[in-house]
């Protein structure tokens, strides 16, 4: 289960079905589960479901309590958020010790910095992962968007000039060349391609 790191409020991976291009149950994955046994629906009869944070086409029906791995939240800043006092050499709750390679001239560099080269590291993500924050969303709108779009609408009209436009950053070209398609694939593409264009 992932975490709101806005509210730090857990919450659950979600689903949406489609049965051909209609969209029949939407929500939690177990939710979704119950209702397309409600509806007496398996496998075949172009039953299509899709995970909504990646767009990704999922195998049904999927076992009690499954849920596919949703992207992970940023871990907690350690000297953002201390843990409290450590053992001499132990690191600090949060702190994911892994390899890394880099150049004698960099580690060099990193050996001068404020508070280590571990304290530089994590500054020097974090300035990256902010200034790249807008470019890294449109990316994964795009592919998220596309993942469905490529699963349900393949032999929809117009989806070669649909797929351009998206990974051109077009947006006015994108709705024009989905606005013929069936009402719930139309709806639910815009929503998954939401931040594909930016703000502006």
């Amino acid at each position: 289960m992932n975490t709101d790191t806005a509210t730090n409020i857990p919450f659950a991976p979600t689903c949406t079905a489609f049965s051909g291009t209609r969209r029949i149950a939407a929500g939690q994955y177990d939710l979704v589960a119950q209702s397309l046994a409600t509806l007496g629906l398996g496998q075949g009869g172009g039953l299509l479901v899709f995970d909504d944070a990646t767009g990704a086409l999922v195998d049904f029906p999927w076992p009690p309590g499954y849920a596919p791995e949703q992207p992970k939240p940023p871990a907690v800043d350690a000297e953002e958020k201390p843990a409290g006092p450590a053992g001499v050499g132990r690191p600090r709750l949060g702190v994911v010790a892994r390899e890394v390679t880099l150049l004698p001239r960099h580690w060099e560099w990193l050996a001068l910095q404020r508070g280590g080269a571990s304290a530089a590291l994590r500054r020097l993500v974090e300035e990256a992962r902010k200034t790249h924050a807008e470019h890294d969303t449109q990316r994964q709108a795009k592919e998220r968007a596309y993942r469905f779009m490529s699963a349900i609408g393949g032999g929809l009209p117009g989806f070669e000039e649909a797929s351009r436009a998206l990974f051109a950053h077009d947006g006015g070209a994108f709705s024009e060349r989905i606005q013929v398609w069936p009402e719930d694939v139309k709806a639910h593409l815009s929503w998954l391609a939401r931040g594909a264009f930016g703000t502006h």
